[in-house]
């Protein structure tokens, strides 16, 4: 029998985070066969949390853009952690193989994790990929410092007018809150199994 699509929303879970609210941890499988979780970023200012896959049109248009912001604010302490939130099964693209296989011929600089169970995405209330969570180290935990989009023009990185991202990394580096805190995400829904 052939899987059928499905999308998790929002509203099929419960709401996933909000600006404000404490960031889930995780602990998933990255893409050289170690564990990431939060708590090895302790030492870091903050956590740029990207729902991301292999096959997405979007997320290829932004793969280039993911590296620069992780080289940009990595040394200021906000690397760049992508998560694989789809089901393999549905789209076999985005097998932990094939996300191996991307991060190798992009050479990301980055943690490329898989969301296998499809536990952490509903947690955070991601519906897209790309879909970010800037998180904030506030000593004890991470909390939400920003959600959405990391820019206003997936297409061509030459004609964004607006760097969300960035500009929200930059407004805490400053002791500011982001403006805005919150953006739509654009990008494909992530895949899941329908039972």
């Amino acid at each position: 029998m052939l899987a059928v699509l499905a999308l998790f929303t929002t509203s099929s879970f419960a709401e996933g985070v909000g600006v404000g609210d404490r960031a889930p941890d995780f602990n998933l499988l990255n893409v050289d066969g170690n564990y990431v979780s939060l708590g090895d970023f302790d030492n870091a200012r903050g956590v740029v949390v990207i729902f991301s896959c292999n096959h997405c049109p979007y997320v290829v248009a932004y793969e280039d853009r993911m590296i620069e912001l992780h080289n940009e604010y990595a040394p200021q302490g906000f690397p760049v952690v992508a998560i694989n939130p789809n089901d393999s099964i549905v789209v076999p693209a985005d097998s932990y193989t094939k996300m191996i296989e991307r991060a190798e011929e992009k050479n990301f600089p980055f943690d490329y994790l898989l969301d296998a169970d499809q536990t952490i995405f509903p947690q955070y209330g991601a519906t897209r990929t790309p879909h970010v969570y800037l998180l904030e180290n506030k000593g004890d935990h991470f909390e939400v410092a920003y959600i959405g989009a990391i820019d206003d023009n997936y297409r061509d990185a030459a004609a964004v007018e607006e760097r969300y991202l960035a500009n929200a990394i930059e407004a805490l580096m400053a002791g500011n809150r982001p403006d805005p805190e919150f953006t739509r995400a654009i990008g494909c829904t992530i895949k899941v199994q329908e039972d």
